[in-house]
């Protein structure tokens, strides 16, 4: 690879001190980086986008850029750093290693929601990891109605129902009992959070299941200012009324994710989730 775009999230990179270390390094050796303060986006030539930042800051940019075919690699400056490949300690290796061509693409599927309300659509947005169907309130039960393929499935009263991909099930759906699953896989998982039910789990969809999530009235006696949020990777919130209904699907795009080596999907797991 020789042409690079670099995105930099400036709360946890101040005066964008390890961007520019990473881009001088990048340029130092023949290649092209592009920063995103002096472009709106990445020009036809570039090859791969690097974040630096946690998995937020590689979720926000996947988002906006999926559509154009671009690989991902995450240089992480946050906590845990689930998505990313690695720090800035060993910065030099991971630039080498893409310079070199030494890496693995991984394909991940995205799903992507539409909002229907009065017949109409609106809110449209795609999401890497999931997406979170709740009430604005804390500790405010939901009453959602759920339909696979159009047919009726069941009516959770929960705190929220999230929509997960495979990449997406160590995030919010781990944090939710619900199951981790291989990333590069082809399934979409409805976890819901905090139900209020004996038999509520986790169930697996197929990727070309059309899920519909329904915002019903509140159960009698609970009545009031009701108030309801979508969020799309924990971002992007939209505000959503009684009768609403979410739609979600698989999204028509794919992210590559780049991996610089072959770890097992058990190793990485062992070395982020073992405490």
């Amino acid at each position: 690879m020789k042409h690079f775009y670099v995105v930099s999230n400036a709360a946890k990179d101040e005066n964008f001190v390890l961007r520019n270390r990473v881009c001088a390094y990048l340029t130092e050796r023949g290649a092209l980086c592009q920063l995103q303060e002096e472009e709106g986006k990445p020009s036809p030539d570039t090859e791969c986008v690097i974040t630096l930042g946690g998995d937020g800051t590689l979720l926000r940019t996947i988002r906006r850029f999926s559509d154009m075919n671009l690989s991902f690699i995450g240089i992480n400056t946050g906590t845990i750093g689930y998505l990313t490949e690695g720090d800035p300690e060993n910065m030099g290796i991971i630039l080498d290693a893409l310079l070199k061509d030494q890496f693995i693409r991984e394909k991940r599927m995205m799903i992507y929601g539409r909002i229907l309300r009065g017949g109409k659509h609106f809110g449209r947005h795609r999401a890497l990891n999931d997406i979170a169907i709740s009430r604005t309130e804390a500790m405010k039960m939901a009453r959602l109605r759920v339909s696979v393929n159009g047919q009726f499935l069941k009516e959770y009263r929960c705190d929220g129902l999230i929509a997960v991909t495979p990449t997406g099930s160590t995030a919010y759906n781990f944090s939710a009992g619900g199951p981790i699953v291989e990333p590069t896989a082809r399934l979409m998982l409805l976890t819901p959070v905090a139900a209020h039910s004996l038999n509520s789990r986790t169930l697996v969809l197929s990727p070309t299941d059309h899920l519909q999530i329904e915002i019903l009235p509140p159960s009698s006696g609970n009545e009031g200012q009701e108030s309801y949020q979508v969020l799309f990777d924990g971002e992007k919130p939209e505000l959503l009324q009684v009768g609403d209904v979410v739609e979600i699907t698989q999204a028509s795009t794919y992210v590559h994710i780049i991996k610089l080596s072959e770890r097992s999907f058990v190793e990485i797991l062992r070395n982020k989730l073992s405490d």
